[in-house]
């Protein structure tokens, strides 16, 4: 071949090469494949946790909202999306309005009432702190949460703000996904208007998340993580709910001396921190009530089969049956309680403290005793549930309570030394107290609240659209 045909083929190749690399750019451009590349408005993104979980800057940045867009669209009203829009824009006055209708319309909205207060700020100076909850994976969980921080949030406001400034809140969907979590953290701490933090959801996601939050001095408090690796993890990192220690001496001091029984089989999740915590925490009190554990069953071996694991729980002389179940793993844990048909009585963690333990556990969860941090019905001297009832036309759950503790924490840290490092120092003062829907508010040295729990049992009742309900257990 000619030189001069060689230098045709090698331009023509070149050219080719570019427009296949240009293509590519553009393909991937397109499908927002390089941060970027296409505007947040027109992406749609997955709220699945599986898979590779790491995302783009924008994908981080459309998780979280102070009122231009909706995290929750479920059942949003058309005036609810206007209000959004109008907020995008700058029409404050038009979302007021937009939200206050909506809330008539639907009073049991968190995320409405957070951006209602959020656009009565408008541009004005305020306090900023962010909810991390998990929208994507577990909507009633996240928006009990938010409940109890826009509680607080418009009670605050309300009442004249933080010695005159008002409370906005930036709302943040993680998935409670540990990575979706860290990515989200690091936003937050980068975003030096925001002092503080509640959240995040489940154990892991939450020791995810405040290694970033420690390494920026940012405050999180989480309201409904309980295992014991947090503990004295940062002295950024606090919770308004009790360790898992408070959970598993409650339940084991229950057993022995209320129920009369020795032998237990223990369920738990060993993907979780959370199970992983509880169950050994159960462990350590029963052996030191003076019981034993004959046998535990893993809800993540993919083996797992609740009818086969019952059996095999009675066969080795189990008296009573422990589910330390996470959030995750409650269909299994009810595969349980169903399968058992009251044979041997059961005791649960704050994981199955749900609607569905009630609506698919049914006659079968009857009598199984639950530790939870907080009952509406436990403390008739509060105001909280007399309050919160008025507010959200019905009875809200212990996460809700403890989220508005969350809240209420970092408002008097702010009232103190409104900057990241004054809020830290505030709460970790030995003088700190505040008044919760719970009782007071103080926090050891780990960081942990320190507050007994609360025994529910599972009865017949009208106080839910299921025919079952949980009822606080008095005298212990």
């Amino acid at each position: 071949m000619s030189q001069k045909n060689e230098t045709a083929v090698l331009v023509l190749s070149l050219l080719i090469t570019i427009a296949l690399a240009g293509a590519g750019i553009w393909w991937l451009t397109s499908r927002g494949g390089i941060p970027g590349g296409s505007s947040p408005e027109n992406q749609t993104f997955s709220n699945s946790s599986t898979g590779n979980s790491l995302q783009s800057e924008q994908q981080i940045q459309q998780r979280l909202s102070a009122g231009k867009k909706l995290l929750i669209s479920e059942k949003a009203s058309t005036k609810k999306q206007a209000a959004v829009e109008a907020i995008a824009s700058g029409n404050y006055n038009a979302a007021i309005s937009d939200l206050e209708a909506s809330l008539q319309a639907n009073r049991n909205d968190p995320e409405a009432l957070i951006y209602l207060n959020n656009a009565r700020i408008g541009n004005q100076k305020s306090y900023t702190i962010a909810a991390a909850v998990p929208i994507g994976t577990d909507i009633n969980a996240a928006q009990e949460i938010l409940r109890g921080v826009a509680q607080a949030q418009n009670e605050i406001n309300q009442n004249g703000g933080i010695n005159g400034t008002p409370l906005k809140v930036v709302i943040a969907n993680d998935d409670n996904n540990p990575e979706i979590a860290s990515q989200i953290a690091s936003a937050i701490a980068n975003n030096s208007e925001i002092l503080g933090v509640i959240g995040h959801f489940g154990s892991d996601t939450t020791l995810a998340a405040s290694k970033i939050y420690q390494q920026n001095q940012l405050v999180a408090i989480s309201p409904t993580s309980t295992s014991v690796q947090l503990s004295g993890v940062g002295s950024n990192i606090f919770r308004t709910v009790p360790s898992d220690r408070f959970a598993a001496n409650a339940l084991s001091r229950y057993m022995l001396t209320k129920l009369q029984k020795q032998k237990v089989a223990i369920f738990f999740n060993s993907a979780s921190s959370y199970s992983k915590s509880l169950k050994d925490e159960f462990t350590t009190a029963v052996y030191g009530d003076g019981g034993q554990i004959v046998s535990e069953f893993d809800f993540a071996k993919g083996n797992f089969n609740a009818a086969e694991s019952v059996k095999s729980a009675i066969a080795q002389g189990a008296e009573v049956i422990m589910l330390a179940s996470n959030s995750s793993t409650i269909d299994q844990a009810l595969q349980v309680v169903q399968v058992n048909a009251k044979r041997l009585p059961l005791l649960a963690g704050d994981g199955a403290y749900s609607a569905k333990t009630l609506q698919i556990g049914g006659a079968g969860a009857t009598d199984m005793v639950l530790a939870v941090p907080w009952h509406i019905l436990a403390d008739p001297q509060s105001n909280f549930p007399q309050t919160s009832k008025q507010l959200w036309n019905a009875e809200v759950s212990w996460r809700t309570a403890l989220a508005y503790d969350a809240a209420i924490a970092l408002i008097v840290g702010l009232g103190r030394n409104p900057t990241r490092t004054g809020i830290q120092q505030a709460l970790s003062a030995s003088d700190f107290s505040a008044t919760g829907a719970s009782g007071p508010i103080r926090f050891l040295p780990s960081g942990d609240r320190n507050r007994a729990v609360q025994l529910v049992i599972v009865k017949p009742g009208n106080r839910t659209s299921y025919g079952y309900e949980f009822v606080p257990i008095s005298g212990l």
